[in-house]
């Protein structure tokens, strides 16, 4: 093949690559699985910038679910422990249909909306936040898990 038609073929992947990314979801996109808005009060490690949106990009993933499970663990040091509270402070219902996200973190973690969580339920339930804001979570639980372990070190 000549040099032109390796030139034209490696621009069209390159396009490809960039429409299938522009595809993903905001928070896949960012490395920013739970759509954390950016707050300068928090310098977050593996930061890369804000969108747009005002949505925090990461460098990795790792740093996103990081930051969530930061997130997480500052809700808990603020006495919040119940799914229902915790999900009404991450989805706040002038942003989110609050009740519907409960719903489903109730019917996918199987603990009701008032119960406490245990800590070992959060990376499950990162897991939930993943796909809730996502619709789809492409994530192995061990990096979540790893994530999770390194927000607590």
């Amino acid at each position: 093949m000549k040099a032109q038609h390796w030139l034209t073929l490696a621009v069209l992947a390159i396009g490809i690559a960039l429409m299938s990314k522009q595809r993903q979801p905001r928070g896949i996109r960012n490395h920013n699985p739970g759509n954390i808005r950016h707050n300068p009060a928090n310098p977050w490690l593996g930061m890369k910038g804000v969108d747009t949106g005002g949505f925090v990009r990461f460098g990795t993933p790792f740093y996103g679910l990081r930051a969530m499970a930061k997130v997480l663990l500052s809700y808990r040091q603020r006495g919040l422990y119940s799914l229902s509270q915790v999900i009404s402070t991450w989805a706040p219902a002038t942003e989110n249909d609050t009740s519907a996200y409960i719903d489903h973190a109730v019917a996918s973690l199987g603990t009701p909306p008032d119960m406490p969580l245990q800590l070992s339920q959060y990376p499950a339930l990162m897991a939930l936040i993943v796909q809730h804001e996502n619709g789809q979570q492409p994530y192995p639980m061990t990096n979540i898990e790893q994530a999770w372990a390194a927000a607590n070190a």
